[in-house]
């Protein structure tokens, strides 16, 4: 298993947070997912094998937010 922190920006709400926790759950592989809002994070475990950073920075992008590195 693979952890990951990634810097989430465009993140204003509550429901922001639940957008970017909803996304990367559905990324095959994700195990576990923990966003806070202060600071724009996002801690992934994942299966490396069936995931990597690009698809967790494809699914937060294509929800609208950004990824800083």
């Amino acid at each position: 298993m693979t952890e990951i922190i990634l810097t989430v920006t465009g993140m204003s709400c509550g429901g922001c947070v639940n957008s970017v926790q909803n996304v990367l759950k559905a990324v095959p592989g994700v195990q576990a997912v923990e966003v806070t809002l202060s600071p724009g994070q996002a801690r992934v475990s994942y299966d490396e094998s069936r995931a990597d950073r690009s698809a967790l920075v494809e699914a937060i992008t294509g929800a609208g937010f950004g990824v800083s590195d």
